[in-house]
């Protein structure tokens, strides 16, 4: 029997807003690894330079921490820029991990088990990447540690708030967190010379031709920032900062 006149209850999928739409895409992914990439690099090398101010002394990095705490002045309370600052980091990180974690996935079911052409290439910018699972844990357990230590305090049981000085001295005196720091930044190492090398190849402007300078860049940005943090844990076991 042929049923007349039967009502389709089948809705039409509901739209998506054109954000998330867009974001589904490849292309949308690369650039949205492009810009938080350079969001993450420019705090990192902030917080290096910034860092740096202890070999000035007590008075001028704690001075420094407390410009920080004070940003906006008296047009609004201690603290608030500095933790929508933090909180715009925070997203930055989330999503730039989970756009890695989006096209590393896609591009493996895409590639198979095709094997690069280039293997002088592929030593140079891939090593980094097949390691970025690996560091990448080590980064993510020692962002933790590192805010409870040095941030918050619960991790260091001579915290002072507000003393910086006092505090990274207290903290790196401790050699298994000396050795921790130096560790993890030698992971943050990886991740930011692979960074920088695709960070240009992520917009499309990949060209055989600056692929060197490319190559410079990434190696010259890493060392100096990972050479700055490495000095930090080496002076106060030197007794440099004491």
């Amino acid at each position: 029997m042929t049923t007349i006149g039967r009502r389709n209850d089948t809705k039409p999928a509901r739209k998506l807003p054109w954000i998330v739409e867009f974001y589904r895409s490849d292309v949308a992914k690369k650039w949205t690894m492009a810009v938080s990439g350079i969001i993450l690099l420019g705090y990192i090398a902030a917080h290096m330079v910034g860092n740096l101010k202890v070999y000035l002394g007590p008075e001028s990095i704690n001075e420094y921490g407390h410009a920080l705490r004070d940003l906006g002045g008296h047009l609004v309370p201690e603290e608030h820029l500095l933790w929508i600052m933090r909180i715009g980091l925070a997203f930055a990180f989330a999503i730039h991990v989970h756009a890695a974690y989006a096209l590393t996935r896609r591009n493996l079911a895409a590639r198979g088990k095709v094997r690069y052409d280039a293997p002088r290439e592929y030593l140079v910018a891939n090593y980094a990447s097949r390691t970025m699972r690996y560091s990448g844990i080590i980064v993510l357990l020692f962002i933790v540690f590192h805010v409870s230590d040095l941030t918050i305090g619960t991790a260091n049981p001579e915290h002072v708030s507000g003393d910086i000085y006092s505090n990274m001295v207290a903290s790196f005196e401790r050699v298994p967190v000396a050795v921790a720091y130096i560790v993890a930044n030698i992971a943050l190492g990886f991740h930011i010379f692979h960074g920088v090398w695709s960070l240009f190849q992520s917009i499309g402007a990949n060209n055989e031709t600056y692929n060197k300078w490319r190559r410079y860049l990434a190696w010259g940005f890493t060392a100096v920032i990972i050479g700055g943090n490495l000095s930090f844990p080496i002076a106060v076991q030197l007794g440099v900062i004491s």
